[in-house]
């Protein structure tokens, strides 16, 4: 049974082009799709942009693009968003980063998922849609898309091309190649404690030929930070996170008046 509970979101908005001829809302919800007792992840950072802006690169090293480190270490998005703001052309931009609850916990549980509006600017520029957000507990797991232009929101005379439907499996994790995977090393969001190891391995597939599947399941038993128990992993072929977008009703298009609100459900 779900529970839906309309509340004001706490976001960081920044750069929205209220006054484009072609300014568009759009409505995104962000699931965690994981069995009741999986992982956890981290507020999810998304943007519209111009398909110039590149969040990674897989083989390349994560601290050639500024923010990756910080999201798939911690979680924090301030600084993939300071990067965005600063390649993206003043006023034709758009990013927010969306926060789901679990008491008093920003991260998104498993089940747990939340829908807001988003005003994207001028839709025939801003166009495609970009997401990144950390794996919790672990040392440096994440998922984002690598291809700037891999999800086309809107065509050049800026209609909308949805809905959308973005599936994340566990295939599509990745491993920045930051610090060592150690489920006693100092994981995030983590409470079996220790202290990290760096490592500087190129950014991989975790489920690839580097990865290590064995050590999610050395997670099982342990709490994390807000005293959930991991009882379950997740496999490469096993849905994670799914992001729906469609046209924002008029109830969620707000933030051409500075507000955004937003709808919380758990499973």
């Amino acid at each position: 049974m779900q529970r839906t509970i309309t509340t004001l979101a706490l976001l960081a908005v920044a750069g929205v082009g209220t006054g484009a001829v072609h300014a568009q809302s759009i409505s995104i919800t962000i699931e965690n799709t994981m069995a009741s007792d999986s992982f956890f992840f981290t507020p999810v950072w998304v943007a519209a942009h111009d398909g110039t802006f590149n969040t990674y690169d897989g083989g390349a090293f994560a601290d050639m693009f500024g923010g990756l480190t910080e999201i798939a270490e911690g979680g924090d998005t301030s600084v993939l968003s300071s990067r965005f703001m600063g390649d993206q052309p003043n006023g034709r931009d758009a990013t927010v980063t969306a926060v789901a609850f679990d008491g008093d916990a920003p991260v998104f549980s498993p089940g747990e998922s939340t829908t807001f509006g988003l005003n994207v600017g001028d839709a025939s520029v801003n166009r495609y849609f970009s997401f990144a957000s950390m794996i919790i507990p672990s040392n440096d797991l994440f998922f984002a898309n690598g291809n700037p232009t891999a999800y086309e929101l809107f065509d050049a005379m800026g209609n909308f091309n949805g809905p959308i439907v973005i599936e994340v499996y566990g295939g599509d994790v990745y491993d920045a190649g930051t610090e060592v995977n150690d489920a006693f090393g100092g994981a995030a969001f983590s409470q079996n404690g220790g202290m990290s190891v760096d490592e500087r391995l190129p950014i991989r597939d975790f489920f690839g030929d580097m990865g290590d599947a064995d050590y999610l399941t050395s997670f099982v038993g342990s709490m994390t930070a807000n005293g959930a128990t991991i009882g379950s992993t997740f496999g490469q072929g096993e849905l994670i996170a799914r992001i729906t977008i469609v046209p924002a009703p008029a109830s969620l298009g707000l933030l051409g008046l500075g507000g955004l609100a937003a709808i919380r459900r758990r499973r």
